[in-house]
């Protein structure tokens, strides 16, 4: 598993960049979001939630991390992504469902290959979920990793936005 002081791994996530003239546009195609060249020499929090519309994840993880968004610039941080094994195409959608806009990257890595990367993975086949990733934030300043916390238990603690904004 990846640990703070590690420079994180480089991937290729899938992401719909933000634009008011075509958020209502049904299923325009993801980009290549490249990790070392979207978060070279800038501070930025990563978090993973295990799915996309599930109830943890859209009742408390994302929302927590678009209304500490304000907050979060404020300490220097760049960007904030959200990532899931997911396609691009289903994380537009429940960015469009979460009303993220430009304050949260909807991250997908479809494939699992970043989350594997990290270490992160856990296996819900028995939810009928397949290889996800775990519950977890990361504070990233020009690739290097400066926090991480990883749930151990259902739930939004260590990688929740307050969590994150006390060690900002």
């Amino acid at each position: 598993m990846i640990k703070v002081g590690d420079t994180i791994p480089d991937g290729v996530l899938q992401y719909v960049p933000f634009d008011p003239k075509e958020e209502l546009a049904a299923c325009p195609r993801p980009l290549a979001f490249k990790v070392h060249e979207k978060l070279k020499g800038k501070k930025v929090v990563l978090f993973a939630i295990p799915g996309p519309f599930t109830p943890a994840c859209s009742e408390e993880h994302v929302p927590g991390f678009l209304n500490a968004h304000d907050a979060l610039k404020s300490k220097g941080v760049s960007e904030i992504v959200c990532l899931s094994v997911a396609d691009g195409f289903v994380m537009n959608a429940f960015g469009k469902v979460s009303q993220t806009k430009d304050k949260i990257i909807m991250a997908g890595d479809g494939s699992a290959v970043f989350s594997q990367a990290l270490g992160l993975t856990q296996d819900l086949s028995k939810n009928g979920m397949g290889t996800r990733s775990k519950r977890f934030a990361i504070v990233v300043d020009d690739l290097v990793v400066k926090y991480i916390g990883v749930e151990t238990k259902p739930g939004v603690t260590s990688s929740g936005a307050e969590a994150v904004l006390a060690k900002l």
